[in-house]
């Protein structure tokens, strides 16, 4: 097992927080975000732990030094091309690689191992972390076909007025075969309303080459969200302080 923590992004919303760094180097209970992400994956080793950085990008590295791998996305062109950007670091892996984001320090450790595990126990390909949250935040949701199997993510712009309604969303975290996932990559568009290529897109070209795609439901709601904001920031840091 490989992981690729996400950690490319500006953070804009944070204002003076992140004034001089890069989102993920926002402080929560005395540490960086992504402090607290690598503290969640830490069942994988360092060298085995894929940093894809962007916006100050010095300040990140600088920070984590050089147990880790790393690779820049220097144009904020979307999750399926932050992703894309760690292609090299793959070239020679076949084996299975779970996505993490670094601007999502609730996730705990437990909750990777789960998903984990749900992937390993389907034989599947890939598998996204889903939850079921009511008020419903603006996330891609999760629409399932009449059988109530995966069928696609539809992120929130993007979404008609009937599936606004779907309280199932997509966390954003996922474990995929590395080769199948770079592999589909390669297929993605950005016809939507960011104009981004969208790693949620990924899901449904697997199944469009009937490949085994599974989600899992994480029922810890003190887990979902990201921070993007000083109000997200200051949540965070009161249910990090709690544990």
């Amino acid at each position: 097992m490989k992981v690729i923590i996400l950690a490319a992004g500006r953070g804009k919303r944070l204002g003076k927080i992140t004034e001089n760094d890069p989102k993920v180097m926002a402080q929560a209970c005395d540490k960086p975000l992504i402090d607290h992400v690598i503290n969640s994956v830490s069942f994988v080793e360092h060298k085995d732990i894929h940093i894809v950085v962007g916006y100050k990008k010095e300040s990140v590295m600088s920070h984590l030094g050089d147990e880790f791998t790393y690779s820049v996305q220097d144009l904020q062109l979307g999750t399926g091309h932050a992703v894309r950007c760690a292609r090299e670091a793959f070239r020679d892996y076949d084996g299975d690689v779970l996505i993490a984001y670094g601007d999502m320090p609730l996730v705990r450790k437990e909750s990777y191992l789960a998903l984990i595990e749900e992937h390993k126990k389907n034989n599947s390909l890939c598998t996204l972390m889903t939850a079921d949250v009511t008020p419903i935040p603006p996330w891609g949701r999760i629409i399932r076909d009449e059988n109530g199997y995966f069928a696609k993510v539809v992120e929130d712009r993007d979404c008609t007025p009937d599936q606004k309604l779907i309280s199932e969303v997509n966390m954003g975290v996922y474990v995929f075969n590395a080769k199948k996932l770079f592999a589909y990559l390669d297929n993605l568009k950005n016809e939507n309303a960011q104009g981004e290529y969208y790693l949620t897109d990924v899901p449904y070209e697997f199944l469009a080459n009937n490949e085994r795609v599974y989600t899992y439901t994480n029922t810890n709601i003190d887990e979902i969200m990201g921070v993007n904001t000083p109000e997200d920031l200051a949540q965070a840091e009161e249910w990090l302080s709690k544990r």
